[in-house]
């Protein structure tokens, strides 16, 4: 199979808003992925106004539940912030999954069905190995294919693994029952933190976050409020989990192929804003694929994800220290300070 402009690697979230935004500059794409049907994956499912908007301006609006802000609680602790400008929404992974697709399709983007095993670069054209033993090649690759990249480990950009003992993982669970607020409360406890996401009138998604054994009903046991809020609710979906969180790239670029989203690097899913800073790098890798410039994605990628690493990196350091149990009584005492970071965080 040959003749696209663009190969993208992975048709998640990120993935599919590389392959729109690649189809409203006029290139042929085509996206690489194994699994079919909507894909889901242990996350808090929060999508920030920053995030909402960017799928509006590609054409997408997925179905959710509105969010207005992000509040922290810690047993009778409790900070609030409501987004100034605009809401988030609550969706579904598989539902957002299942508007990118429709949009992708929409506008003519390929997919195929396999996952990539190799990869060679020869001058002007990149050449990818499939699962089923054929080839495609392309003068651009982006790969945006998860936490666990196969395309950033073949290119040699992995850094070094984050030693076991500071490892943070995620496990997500949705429960059948009305959310009693319309913000995205995020429970602390000495051990983990649980993201509480409203993703429907009827719905709510738990994710906790935490080191392993990460065992989500013991974690919400240690959650009083928490506990007393989902007592008797049922759950339905499957537990799934996610991590190591944190992966790291020497770089974004290597040669004429791209890492965008967790491919390229990732802190942690403390401060929420993975898909905005994901759908941000997807736009800057079209772009600088259409101008031909790596350079310039590699100066993007660092503008984009600055707040990110930098803010939820310290938020990391002070959740693993002993300053932990000050984390939210603090925000409490600079209701202003926490508010501007979320603000921040969530353009």
């Amino acid at each position: 199979m040959t003749g696209p402009a663009l190969i993208v690697v992975g048709g998640g979230p990120v993935g599919l808003a590389c392959a729109i935004e690649a189809r409203l500059c006029g290139l042929e794409v085509v996206v690489v992925e194994p699994r079919t049907g909507p894909i889901d994956k242990a996350c808090g499912e929060g999508l920030m106004p920053g995030a909402l908007a960017a799928l509006h301006r590609i054409g997408v609006d997925p179905a959710g539940r509105t969010l207005g802000g992000i509040a922290y609680v810690d047993g009778p602790a409790r900070v609030e912030h409501r987004f100034a400008d605009r809401p988030g929404r609550g969706v579904r992974r598989t539902t957002l999954h299942a508007a990118l697709a429709a949009r992708a399709d929409e506008l003519g983007a390929e997919r195929v069905a396999t996952r990539v095993t190799a990869l060679e670069q020869h001058g002007d054209r990149v050449s990818l190995t499939l699962s089923d033993g054929s080839a495609i090649e392309a003068p651009w690759v982006i790969a945006a294919d998860g936490l666990h990249s196969t395309v950033r480990r073949l290119l040699g950009l992995e850094r070094r693994a984050q030693v076991e003992s500071r490892r943070r993982f995620g496990v997500r669970r949705h429960y059948a029952l009305a959310p009693w607020t319309d913000l995205v409360e995020v429970h602390w406890s000495s051990l983990a933190e649980a993201y509480v996401t409203p993703v429907s009138d009827e719905m709510v998604g738990v994710a906790v976050l935490g080191s392993r054994p990460l065992d989500q009903d013991g974690a919400i046991a240690a959650l009083p409020e928490l506990a007393a809020r989902l007592e008797g609710a049922s759950p339905v979906s499957d537990l799934r989990g996610a991590g190591p969180l944190l992966q790291r790239s020497r770089a974004r670029a290597a040669g004429r192929v791209l890492l965008a989203g967790d491919a390229s690097g990732y802190v942690d899913a403390l401060t929420g804003e993975g898909m905005r800073v994901g759908f941000a790098q997807a736009r800057a890798a079209v772009a600088a694929i259409r101008d031909g410039d790596t350079a310039r994605y590699e100066r993007a990628w660092r503008e984009t994800t600055r707040d990110f690493r930098m803010l939820t990196s310290g938020l990391v350091m002070a959740a693993r220290s002993p300053f932990r149990p000050r984390i939210v009584p603090a925000a409490v005492a600079r209701p202003q300070l926490f508010g501007s970071i979320v603000e921040r965080l969530s353009r």
